[in-house]
């Protein structure tokens, strides 16, 4: 028999191998003999130090029963040896360990299914005992590779198949488990068995993402489920390792997720991509998950030349990522994503002009099919950026406003990261507009204390630049950030489309009284806001939605910004807008006049309700019913219709139909205002930019007109007259010397503040403010003279101009204007 041998011999035999031959019945149908099975648990319990030798002739009589097919007494022998490992936890147990886990490897290298369960099974329950001391020469690296291919099992009964994949999964499982939790851990966690781990974990997730793409939403299954489910079973044990990795080992596991996804082509559709990363995301300690934004973001600079559906892919994936991860740590890696993301941003521009410049080489269809999916890489980075801006505390959102304010092409600045100069013509204004976008996204939500912690000058310079006004868009962008940074009430959506408002007051709008801090700001800067107001509203290619932006942005500074200083600025504006729709020195067409006279209608009409003066609405009032009879395209409500009649020429002596200023300042003179100012008209500042811009300059616009004597002659003309050299040329179309003159001024100026001593400065304010006090003198004697000869007249009716032909000289005085 088998397992028995005859008595003489019998009493031969060392006892250990006695108490093993015992344990086997004559057929092994009949299974282990438990009462001997007891005997030899007792005998190795009672004598640790022959368990080596018990696992060494177990092992020897499982092998030669494997290589004889004789399976009943394979399963007899893994039954005893998982007896022998529960029951004893001696020192002694690492030798019998080596003859088990050899044991266990012959039943996984055989091609018998059963027996590679077996073995599985019983590694498995190894794998839960706690051994007293650490193995320091036990490597697991066969069964690393055995279990992994198992969890690739191609056979064809798919239920053998699907028993295989689950039983390679759970060694998977146990090694991990086991690897862990012994001293030197470390080794699972080399880049040779992550390697395979991952990849044939992933291979069983990825099955169930398939099902699920088909039936919709799986429910959760049940515990009997999970254990029949490869796919369920991969990921449980997905999630328990990636549980398991600590700082020094979390990029290992996360990069050949990487690989498997490359390799499989799964980033279109990038689906399963997703739900890899949210499992990875949500598993992983919080404190790492900026590891894994790193990796993501480094594995994107790898498939920067691949097609635009895969950038897009795995920039989805980093969307989810990051959404996961603002809401904890995403430890130093702020402002790494937003480089990143921007400097993609510009690769898929710069992609996309390229394949613009190639389309008359290659079919029209073709071109714009790539153009198309470019678009789709720079809406996902532009909603990255916007997701990720949006989840930070307010203290790095303005910090990486500044950041993504210094990338965009601006006049007079480099952008080391963003340079558009290889683009062409398109190129800048692309990347201003994605640029503008992203930080649209970002200041969406941003509510500062105080308007100086939003607008800084270093943000607010760059964004009101005239190289941002010389496209329609880009002006719209421009005014949205300015609204998101400025309504800090949420009062934005109760402004939406520019129209008469009837009452005001039903809108509810919300507003606190304006701080020290804000009033400090408009006296610094609202200069700049009135200036690009006054010249958006001066462009040629304006539409509805401009003008729109151009009135909510008025309110929003009414509501938020607003002391009576700053109302009667924004009065003096809105008639300086008037005057330009009247005189129209600039050609514009008849509707950007009509509509910035709507635009004016609809401001005075807001302003008046809410500084709450009845004077001045009972003015405004009037105004708008005259045009309502008689000049209706004065009116946004008519302008803007899809049809509407246009007047051939605008008449300027019809002074109904005009806001007076005299009529506005005696109607705010009466309730308290300080009413002098208004006299003076609006002309915006001249900024150094001005002078280097591409645009037409304003400085002609800005030049006070000044008549001061008719009878001058002409030689007096003459003298005053600079001759024209080659050097004079020269020194007037460097603008790059006088730039650097205007910084070294302005260096001069700061170092003598600085180190100069205070009796000097003030010495020296007092004698400017002499001569300023003298030369307004001067001015205003020249204003009360009568005109000295009829050549040149002008006439002032019901507060509105009428100009005639007058010869003039120019003199620069800044706000104001004296004729």
């Amino acid at each position: 028999m088998p397992g028995r041998v005859c008595c003489c011999c019998a009493a031969l035999r060392p006892r250990y191998k006695r108490l093993v031959d015992n344990i086997f019945p004559e057929d092994p149908k009949d299974g282990l003999v438990k009462a001997d099975m007891e005997k030899l648990t007792f005998y190795a319990v009672s004598a640790p130090e022959k368990l080596d030798r018990i696992g060494a002739y177990l092992a020897e009589r499982l092998t030669r029963d494997v290589a004889r097919h004789r399976y009943g007494y394979v399963l007899i022998a893994m039954e005893a040896l998982d007896q022998l490992l529960m029951a004893c936890h001696s020192q002694s147990i690492k030798p019998f360990v080596e003859s088990f886990l050899h044991m266990v490897a012959k039943l996984l290298e055989s091609g018998e299914p059963k027996l590679q369960v077996l073995g599985t099974n019983s590694f498995v329950k190894f794998a839960n005992i706690e051994e007293d001391t650490p193995s320091y020469h036990r490597r697991y690296d066969f069964f690393v590779s055995r279990f992994s291919a198992m969890c690739h099992s191609c056979d064809p009964d798919p239920e053998i198949q699907n028993e295989i994949r689950i039983a390679g999964i759970r060694g998977i499982q146990g090694v991990v488990r086991k690897a862990v939790n012994d001293e030197l851990r470390a080794t699972i966690w080399e880049p040779q068995h992550m390697d395979k781990i991952v990849p044939s974990l992933l291979f069983n997730m990825q099955k169930i993402e398939d099902i699920d793409s088909r039936t919709g939403p799986p429910s959760s299954p049940t515990v009997g489920v999970k254990e029949e489910n490869p796919s369920v079973l991969a990921e449980n044990c997905f999630r328990e390792l990636l549980g398991r990795a600590t700082y020094g080992n979390m990029n290992n596991a996360v990069r050949p997720v990487f690989a498997h996804l490359d390799h499989h082509r799964l980033w279109d559709p990038n689906e399963f991509a997703v739900s890899c990363f949210k499992i990875i995301m949500y598993s992983i300690q919080a404190q790492y998950s900026h590891h894994v934004i790193q990796e993501i973001l480094g594995h994107l600079d790898v498939r920067k030349r691949d097609s635009p559906r895969v950038r897009a892919g795995i920039i989805q994936v980093l969307l989810e990522a990051v959404a996961i991860a603002a809401k904890g740590s995403v430890g130093p890696t702020v402002l790494e994503v937003f480089n990143t993301l921007l400097k993609h941003l510009r690769i898929s521009v710069d992609f996309e002009l390229g394949d613009r410049r190639s389309s008359l080489e290659s079919a029209t269809l073709s071109i714009s099919s790539k153009e198309s999916d470019e678009r789709i890489v720079q809406n996902a980075i532009i909603q990255t950026i916007g997701f990720f801006g949006s989840n930070l505390p307010d203290y790095q959102r303005s910090e990486i406003m500044m950041f993504i304010m210094s990338k965009v092409p601006v006049l007079g600045t480099t952008s080391q990261s963003l340079d558009p100069s290889n683009l062409g013509d398109l190129g800048p204004r692309r990347i201003q507009i994605m640029l503008l976008r992203s930080l649209l996204m970002v200041t969406s939500g941003y509510k500062a204390t105080t308007i100086s912690n939003a607008l800084p000058a270093a943000f607010l310079d760059p964004l009101l630049s005239p190289s941002l006004m010389e496209d329609s868009e880009l002006r719209q962008l421009v005014l949205e950030i300015l609204h998101n940074l400025i309504d800090r009430h949420d009062n934005r959506a109760k402004l939406r489309g520019i129209r008469i408002i009837p009452d005001v007051s039903d809108l509810k709008i919300k507003r606190d009284k304006i701080s020290r801090q804000d009033v400090s700001f408009m006296k610094k800067h609202g200069q700049q806001l009135y200036r690009h107001i006054y010249l958006g509203c001066k462009e040629e290619d304006n539409v509805q939605k401009n003008f729109e932006l151009l009135f909510t942005s008025l309110a929003l500074t009414t509501i938020e910004l607003a002391n009576e200083e700053v109302v009667i600025d924004l009065i003096r504006l809105a008639i300086a807008l008037q005057d330009v729709a009247i005189i129209n020195e600039d050609n514009l067409p008849m509707f950007n006049r009509c509509g910035v006279m709507a635009l004016v209608a609809a401001y005075l009409n807001f302003l008046s309700q809410m500084i709450a003066v009845p004077a001045f609405c009972q003015h405004v009032s009037k105004v708008i019913e005259t045009r309502s009879v008689e000049a209706a395209y004065f009116l946004p409500e008519t302008i803007f219709k899809d049809k509407c009649n246009l007047p051939k020429s605008l008449e300027k002596d019809e002074t109904d139909l005009f806001f007076l200023t005299n009529k506005i300042a005696e109607s705010l003179g009466g309730s308290g205002y300080n009413v002098e100012r208004l006299s003076v008209p609006y002309v915006p500042q001249v900024t150094d930019e001005d002078r280097l811009s591409r645009r037409k300059s304003i400085v002609d616009t800005v030049s006070l007109q000044v008549d001061i004597l008719s009878g001058n002659n002409t030689e007096d003309k003459v003298d005053n007259t600079e001759e024209i050299t080659f050097e004079a040329l020269k020194k007037a179309i460097d603008n790059s010397g006088l730039e650097e003159q205007e910084k070294e001024k302005r260096r001069l100026v700061i170092e003598k503040f600085q180190k100069a001593p205070f009796e000097e400065i003030a010495a020296q304010c007092e004698t400017k403010a002499n001569l300023l006090h003298d030369r307004l003198a001067q001015i205003l004697e020249l204003t009360i003279r009568p005109p000295p000869s009829p050549s040149g007249t002008m006439t002032i009716t019901a507060g509105h101009a009428h100009y005639h032909s007058v010869p003039v000289y120019e003199m620069k005085f800044p706000d104001l204007c004296v004729y």
